[in-house]
């Protein structure tokens, strides 16, 4: 903790030398080659995703009527969020140079295959990449039934103050409407928005609803469909939400007056998770959060390569770098979560 709090001071008297040491860094990881596309890659991920979620929809039809599909439910959730990471590098232009290349990744990944809206997301992301967990900027902390520090804790009401009362309990069971809510978020954004590229945007998310809804509802009993969409939409949301959670809940939280600079805003708020290859395909390359931070555009099969480099530069900055296991990653989380909201429940006495 005090190398931590060393950081944030000395970060916040930013200037050239602040920004030359990134720029270090940066010449580091070009020159091993870490920064150059790998379209290969991505073209072999693509396939294999889609192989995968065709497999899927033929189950879903060879089954027919039967609870079995609950199993398949389960399986295309996991389809859905691994196709959700190739639309999160594509709204990073992680796999193309060519801007339009990626939008067309991203509008069909999105959009099409799973039903959010890329252009809506996008903007939003790269708020919270501008700004990590940042209490007046990140929407990612700005979430109406989630308090993430004391000051938003004490400004909860109703049900949202109800709910963080116990919200390290309720964390996991809230993601499973995760889904639900970036499809709601989808829609609204689309329905507000206007010019052919929203018309794009809508025809597409609208085309994923209709195919999806048609097919269970033609494939399926009415009590099964309805079990099928609440498993496959639950799940996807509760194992998207766990992908992000590791990143940065329970990590420092920084105010417009911390004025840190580029390199110690990302890397202090940061936390990557620490696992086989197996941990990177679960949790789509966003286990190495730091540098993925430090490097939205890096393919993300280079970001296991440029840990050694970036955890190395960090111990020589006296810049705190931390990992946990992805176990130990959402007990950091949790752990927070419970002392934010500390303040909201009511206190015990001994008489009680």
């Amino acid at each position: 903790m005090a190398a931590l709090d060393r950081s944030l001071a000395v970060g916040s008297s930013s200037g050239r030398g602040r920004w030359r040491e990134y720029t270090l860094l940066s010449g580091q990881l070009k020159q091993a080659g870490l920064l150059e596309r790998r379209r290969g890659w991505y073209v072999a991920r693509m396939g294999l995703n889609l192989a995968l979620l065709v497999v899927g929809l033929g189950g879903l039809v060879v089954l027919g009527q039967s609870w079995w599909q609950l199993l398949v439910a389960a399986y295309l959730a996991v389809v859905a969020t691994q196709l959700t990471f190739v639309g999160h590098d594509a709204g990073h232009r992680q796999i193309f140079r060519s801007r339009r290349a990626n939008d067309l990744v991203g509008l069909l990944h999105g959009n099409l295959l799973v039903g959010i809206s890329f252009g809506w997301w996008v903007p939003k992301h790269n708020a919270h990449h501008t700004n990590p967990n940042d209490e007046d900027l990140d929407p990612d902390i700005g979430i109406a039934v989630l308090a993430f520090t004391a000051a938003q804790a004490r400004d909860k009401h109703g049900l949202a103050r109800v709910i963080s009362r116990s919200q390290a309990w309720l964390f996991f069971p809230l993601l499973l409407l995760e889904a639900a809510h970036l499809h709601l978020a989808s829609v609204k954004a689309i329905a507000k928005g206007s010019g052919r590229a929203n018309l794009v945007e809508g025809f597409l998310v609208g085309l994923h609803l209709l195919v999806y809804l048609t097919v269970v509802v033609v494939v399926l009993t009415p009590a099964q469909a309805v079990a099928f969409v609440v498993v496959q939409q639950g799940l996807f949301g509760l194992y998207l939400g766990c992908s992000f959670a590791p990143n940065h809940k329970g990590m420092p939280t920084l105010t417009q007056a911390d004025q840190l600079d580029f390199l110690r805003r990302q890397v202090l708020t940061s936390r990557n998770v620490r696992g086989s290859r197996l941990v990177d395909w679960l949790l789509g390359g966003l286990n190495y959060q730091i540098e993925h931070h430090l490097f939205p555009t890096m393919p993300r099969p280079n970001l296991r390569r440029a840990q050694p480099l970036v955890r190395a530069f960090c111990h020589h900055h006296d810049l705190p770098y931390a990992e946990a296991s992805l176990v130990g990653s959402y007990t950091q989380a949790l752990r927070h979560l419970h002392t934010v909201g500390a303040p909201l429940r009511p206190v015990r006495t001994a008489a009680d």
